[in-house]
């Protein structure tokens, strides 16, 4: 499909640079295709009240590091400042990263980080790495001089929480933003971006989803910064996705083929959730215990075999995630919920609001 089918115009103002207080007093717009009536202006906190006892709600419980690291490049007497946001571990002391600018390395150089030209007299607390391997997309592939939990803490000493760019762009990332850009479910360090469906939870929102008779499940999957990247080719069928590691465990999978043999349904909370759940779903919708890579791209014309309902924010225009929303809900569909939403005042992207999704040609009950 062309990609330019997925573009549309989203004023600036509607792209929120901080999260709704609290988190569940962020909007929620819900999207029936097919129905007589087919977008419903709610609020998070009534999420409870479009789902039914039996249903499953899927949340993903990757924990966001503090991926940006900043550092400099020393050539002679010639410095470089580095900016180097990590995207993939592929060892135990190697990272794939995404840096700025990428031309001023080379393979063999080394990278210092923690430390910048005004402070070079002061080796403490910097972390070296070397350049060993480099992509076509500004990628660069670091061996780092510390390797295991010793990296891991030298990261999280010297990184600053990576902000999306449509963020970042705007205002310089705080001490808020450490809890902001972090859900509810956190627990497994790994992702350079938040599942940003899930950071509209609260403990007031679980009692009242528990309270309705509603399980919630726990998938894993590391968001990479390959899902704020443009796609900048013209048809959808020469993008190449990114990889990102991905977890179903097999009592999870077990627990959700026995929702839906039930009659109760699977939400999936956020596109990566939906992602690790299509990934891990044979032909017939059964879902199988799942570790390992996922590149799976989701365009219109996809059959959906695991998942009954989608909750998500809004997304960029031409991205990989609008396709996945339009493949879900259909996309005339999805291009009028969107212009119902920036009329209406919504918010976008990361700290924006959210939709409630039901697949196209299906129309669900409150």
């Amino acid at each position: 499909m062309r990609v330019d089918l997925f573009d549309f115009p989203l004023p600036e103002e509607r792209i929120a640079l901080r999260p709704a207080v609290p988190r569940d007093a962020a909007r929620l717009l819900v999207v029936r295709p097919g129905a007589a009536a087919p977008f419903e202006d709610a609020s998070v906190a009534d999420l409870a009240d479009y789902l039914s006892p039996g249903d499953a709600l899927v949340v993903n419980d990757t924990q966001v590091i503090p991926a940006r690291l900043d550092g400099i490049r020393v050539r002679g007497e010639a410095v470089a400042r580095i900016e180097a946001t990590l995207l993939r571990r592929v060892g135990d002391d190697r990272w794939w990263a995404l840096v700025r600018p990428a031309k001023r390395l080379a393979i063999g150089e080394r990278v210092r980080f923690g430390e910048t030209a005004e402070s070079r007299a002061c080796l403490l607390g910097a972390l070296d790495a070397e350049v060993i391997d480099k992509g076509d997309g500004g990628e660069v592939l670091f061996a780092f001089a510390f390797s295991g939990p010793a990296l891991d803490e030298a990261i999280k000493s010297l990184g600053r929480m990576p902000l999306p760019p449509y963020i970042a762009s705007k205002r310089a990332e705080d001490a808020a933003d450490l809890a902001d850009y972090q859900t509810l479910f956190a627990q497994r360090p790994g992702a350079v971006a938040a599942p940003t469906a899930g950071l509209h939870f609260t403990e007031p929102l679980m009692r009242k989803i528990a309270e309705g008779g509603i399980a919630l499940h726990r998938v894993t999957l590391h968001v990479g910064a390959g899902t704020f990247l443009p796609v900048r080719v013209e048809d959808t069928q020469a993008h190449r996705m990114h990889a990102e590691h991905a977890t179903l465990d097999a009592e999870v999978a077990c627990a959700l083929n026995e929702t839906r043999a039930k009659g109760g349904r699977i939400v999936a909370v956020g596109t990566t959730s939906l992602r690790v759940l299509e990934s891990a779903a044979s032909v017939d919708g059964l879902l199988h215990a799942f570790a390992g890579e996922t590149s799976i791209f989701i365009t219109p014309g996809y059959r959906f075999r695991s998942v009954d309902a989608l909750m998500t924010n809004f997304h960029l225009p031409r991205s990989t995630l609008f396709m996945l929303v339009a493949a879900f809900s259909g996309l005339a569909t999805m291009q009028a919920a969107y212009r119902h939403a920036i009329d209406n005042g919504y918010r976008f992207y990361s700290y924006g609001d959210a939709n409630l999704l039901f697949p196209e040609h299906h129309e669900a009950s409150r």
